[in-house]
């Protein structure tokens, strides 16, 4: 039988979807949404097991919620350092850091006492949940200050959305659930306090965290 003939007789099972190439090609630009794509989203709900097999080969997870309509490509854990990192992670400062994590633990406080799905916030909401955890002791003024530039630094990330026609109004990504997850939440109470300590200018809380690129 020549290659042509074992062509004809593969079974639709064991044939690649023609779709499939641009599929993964499109989550290695990014997080596909489904709302804001939705051709690429309904294929790739229909080839989902074929692309976590795609790219299980190349050291990558498929990241897929349905519910919340979004899917991304995470590097596997790799203790021995043997894999080469196809999704480059993103070095972020002591203070992004810190606004990740209260931005992620008000979705939670959200998702247990809302039942809105948008989590809706303004910079002045945003600044009294940061002013809180600040200890006494730091220089509240300047770290205020720096907030501006942190938020723009988590919407440049794709966590917050500016909401059009509203300015200072963003819409918390939901999808920060998934890159700030569960194991990062049980650390949360530590990396607070080294934060709070790190403000004091007690401790040496300061060092940077890591996310992988959207």
């Amino acid at each position: 039988m020549n290659p042509a003939e074992a062509l004809e007789t593969m079974t639709p099972e064991t044939r690649t979807p023609e779709e499939l190439p641009g599929v993964v090609t499109r989550l290695f630009k990014g997080v596909v949404y489904a709302e804001a794509d939705e051709k690429i989203w309904q294929s790739l709900i229909g080839l989902a097991s074929h692309v976590r097999d795609y790219v299980a080969v190349l050291g990558l997870d498929l990241i897929l919620d349905e519910s919340e309509g979004y899917a991304f490509l995470k590097s596997r854990e790799d203790p021995d350092g043997t894999l080469p990192r196809l999704i480059p992670r993103r070095q972020l400062t002591f203070n992004v850091s810190l606004l990740l994590a209260l931005l992620r633990g008000r979705m939670l406080e959200f998702d247990t006492n809302s039942s809105e799905l948008r989590l809706i916030m303004t910079e002045q909401d945003i600044a009294d949940m940061v002013s809180v955890f600040l200890p006494e002791s730091s220089n509240e003024a300047r770290i205020l200050d720096q907030l501006g530039a942190n938020i723009k630094k988590v919407v440049e990330l794709g966590f917050l959305r500016k909401l059009r026609g509203q300015a200072g109004t963003y819409e918390v990504a939901r999808i920060l659930k998934a890159y700030v997850d569960a194991q990062w939440l049980e650390e949360f109470d530590a990396r607070l306090a080294d934060y709070r300590s790190s403000l004091a200018g007690t401790g040496p809380g300061t060092e940077a965290t890591e996310v992988e690129s959207k």
